[in-house]
This record gives C-alpha cells, sequence and structure tokens, in this order.
C-alpha cells in the first residue's frame, strides 16, 4: 500500500505519465492512494483515470466519516472505506477536506492528509511530490539523498526554503515517525517517477527514513 501527494506542477504538465503510471502500479499488485491538492483536481484526476481504466473513486472527508475535523485541524482517520476500496481494486482518490460534523468543511493542507493517511493505513511508502525534485543541500546545492525524521524536522524550520516544501518535509518526517516505511519527496513532473522510485533501484529526490516512533 503506498500514497501519492499529487501536485499542481504533475497535473499541468503536458504528456505527464502519473495516469499510466498509477494504473501500471496497480497491474503489478501495489495499491495506490493519491490524495490531491485541491478538491476540483480531485475530481480531474477521477475523470482522466476512468477515461482509459474506470479504477478511481473520488471520496472527500465526509464519506464514510473517513476525514474528521478536529476544530481546524484533522481527527483520526477512519480507514474502512479505503481498506473496501482498495480489496474492491480501486484507487481511492481523496479530496483535502475534513468532515465537519456540525458545520461546514474545513480545507487541510494535502500533505497533512497524506501523512495522515499514509500512518493510519499503515503504508509501505509515501511519495509527496513537489517541483523542487527534493530537497537541496545549502553547501553543495545537490539534491539530499536521504534523511533521518529529526533531520527533515529540522530542515523544515528552515525558513529560506520554499514554505510548500517545508510543508511536506514535515508531513514525511510525521508519516515515517508514525509507522511508514519511507517517504520521499520528488519531481512528479520527471516520467515515470512514481514507478522509478517504488519499482527500481534508482532513486530521484529526497527520502526520509529512519526510526520509528508508534502513536
Amino acid at each position: 500500500m503506498i500514497v501519492v501527494r499529487i501536485d499542481e506542477a504533475t497535473l499541468a504538465t503536458d504528456g505527464t505519465t502519473l495516469y499510466a503510471d498509477l494504473a501500471f502500479l496497480v497491474e503489478r499488485g501495489q495499491q495506490p492512494i493519491v490524495v490531491a491538492p485541491s478538491t476540483d483536481a480531485a475530481r480531474t484526476i477521477v475523470k482522466t483515470i476512468n477515461r482509459t481504466s474506470d479504477t478511481a473513486v473520488g471520496v472527500s472527508g465526509a464519506d464514510a466519516g473517513m476525514l474528521p475535523a478536529a476544530g481546524e485541524g484533522l481527527g483520526a482517520v477512519q480507514t474502512r472505506l479505503l481498506h473496501t476500496l482498495l480489496s474492491a481494486g480501486y484507487i481511492p482518490v481523496v479530496e483535502p477536506l475534513a468532515f465537519g460534523m456540525f458545520g461546514g468543511d474545513v480545507e487541510i493542507a494535502a500533505d497533512e492528509v497524506a501523512s495522515a493517511v499514509a500512518r493510519s493505513m499503515a503504508a509501505k511508502r509515501a511519495l509527496f511530490f513537489h517541483e523542487n525534485g527534493g530537497v537541496i543541500d545549502a553547501l553543495t546545492r545537490e539534491c539530499i539523498g536521504e534523511l533521518t525524521p529529526a533531520e527533515a524536522l529540522a530542515l523544515a524550520e528552515d525558513t529560506t526554503l520554499p514554505h510548500d516544501l517545508r510543508a511536506a518535509m514535515r508531513a514525511a518526517a510525521l508519516g515515517v515517525r508514525g509507522g511508514v516505511g519511507a517517504a520521499d519527496i520528488l519531481d512528479g513532473r520527471i516520467a515515470h517517477a512514481s514507478i522509478v522510485e517504488l519499482l527500481t533501484a534508482r532513486h530521484v529526490g529526497t527520502r526520509v527514513l529512519g526510526t520509528v516512533f508508534l502513536q
């Protein structure tokens, strides 16, 4: 089981291999859960996948109470719906909205949703797409290949880095600390990025891997 947090840059790329890659992963026995950057993006992803494979199902926080709001944040993920869809061979495409039991839905950052879903589902891997392609070392100007959760959280406090990259780093680190096997930050615009990262020995981004503190 893997969680893939998509970004707008990947979706806007002409000739993106994202959709073909998801189908390929399913054919190879992988169980991807997609977290979209917005509600509109989620619906676009579902329609695009289903033009060729009829395997995508859009889910919102309200569906089976999957993503309950807790104040202005996210409560405990209710995983039954996701398990049901995956076991039937579907690709869940999650909208980043928490269900407000007594009010309106609450917008939640897609990174936070992806991290929470990955932890709750005990995902083997989590991928966070970001156009930076990973975390760049300030001295060498090269992509850092691997970080521990503690290192990623420390770097996420560096205000010289892009805000959305820092959010992805924080989400990746918290995912690993919560039991996810490994979390990767990579450029989803690279052809077959998901397949390369998940199914080959090649490494194309920054991987967060290390000590697990189960929550």
